[in-house]
């Protein structure tokens, strides 16, 4: 099967690629490289060096003998993303092509705009893109649990029954995301499932929550291939950032009381849900939606969970707690569904089993290239 991976050379398409290309999947990357741009714009990097896309590449094919495509540009230039598809002929697309930071979305209204035409606009041109020349193509969409906010019931995997007035319906779950990086990826859900009902397209809506860990089967090979690491206040995540704190001395920053509450899924996890969605396709009309995490945390979970492992290796670990940046939430009912992944056969691994190989023996090794000036945060909602 011919997959086209959009947005590539980031830390869950790069994985990605690769994954499917050693599966014998024939796979092409479309990448922007903006991403990287973003970081020499706000002068930051992965805590990993990563090599030039062309070299992670050509290193992949030496290896392993498998050939990928690349095709560079924009998908919010419909002109391009149309060429590149009829170049490639994809029967399914695997969508990362999007701004994913919500800080990187709430520094001020050009981020905010920046942010929403980059993830809607590129989805709404793919959509039209298949439904003008690939409509039985697959497409495999990065979501996020964010998008549902923290509701005081459970969490249902993209759709909810209820019952109003004596009468039942199956409705989209209601949505309450918690910035404008969150609001741009319901705006892509409402779109896929319009195009879908509409248009007769099939998609598949992957409902992911926070990813960790650097190593796969594949990125593993070689340290070209190595994937990406991010500490800092903008694109890092809390466990990143909590990792790469302990490796150099710094205090944990946990953001008010900790008691934030989200899934989370190791990139392992990650390259797999996606070959699953992949293999066994939804249907045409039809917008499936997974919640796509394996384990819940809170935020001062976390925090502990680190301090014990870098208590183990020999690091002297404390954890401070910060007034919040964020307008959210911090004790909070959570209880996410997340079952047709488990149903299609995912295996998953287990944040417990994989902190100290995954992340904290990473910060360590490369504690040399932290900037102790990016780990505090320097975003606020207000």
């Amino acid at each position: 099967m011919k997959v086209l991976v959009i947005g590539g050379d980031g830390y869950c398409g790069w994985a990605t690629a690769l994954h499917l290309s050693n599966r014998g999947y024939e796979v092409g990357i479309v990448d922007s490289l903006v991403r990287r741009y973003w970081d020499a714009q706000k002068g930051v990097e992965s805590l990993t060096p990563i090599a030039p896309i062309q070299r992670r590449i050509e290193r992949w094919s030496d290896l392993t003998g498998k050939s990928i495509d690349l095709y560079i540009g924009d998908i919010t230039d419909y002109s391009f993303l149309s060429q590149t598809l009829h170049e490639f002929e994809p029967e399914a697309i695997v969508h990362y092509g999007e701004q994913r930071s919500a800080p990187f979305s709430m520094i001020d209204r050009e981020h905010a705009v920046e942010t929403q035409v980059n993830n809607v606009v590129g989805t709404l041109n793919i959509l039209y893109a298949m439904r003008q020349d690939f409509p039985d193509c697959h497409l495999v969409k990065l979501g996020t649990m964010g998008e549902y906010g923290t509701p005081n019931i459970d969490i249902e995997e993209g759709y909810l029954t209820l019952e109003h007035n004596g009468r039942t319906d199956t409705v989209p779950y209601p949505k309450q995301p918690g910035s404008f990086y969150h609001l741009s990826k319901v705006h892509d859900s409402h779109n896929i499932h319009f195009a879908c009902k509409i248009w007769g397209l099939r998609a598949t809506d992957l409902n992911q929550g926070v990813v960790y860990g650097v190593l796969t089967e594949e990125t593993g090979m070689d340290e070209l291939l190595v994937n990406r690491l991010d500490y800092d206040g903008i694109f890092g995540t809390a466990l990143n950032r909590f990792c790469t704190q302990a490796a150099i001395g710094h205090p944990l920053t946990v953001y008010g009381q900790g008691g934030q509450t989200r899934g989370f899924l190791d990139i392992r996890d990650t390259v797999r849900c996606v070959e699953l969605a992949i293999a066994n396709p939804a249907e045409s009309g039809h917008l499936r939606v997974f919640n796509q995490f394996t384990e819940q945390f809170s935020v001062g979970d976390l925090a502990l969970m680190v301090k014990k492992a870098g208590n183990a290796m020999g690091l002297d670990v404390e954890i401070n707690h910060l007034d919040n940046p964020r307008v959210e939430q911090e004790k909070h009912y959570f209880h996410a569904k997340n079952t047709n992944l488990l149903n299609l056969g995912l295996q998953p691994h287990y944040l417990s089993d994989s902190l100290l190989d995954s992340l904290l023996n990473f910060a360590t090794k490369y504690k040399h290239r932290v900037d102790k000036n990016q780990i505090l945060p320097k975003v606020s909602w207000k």
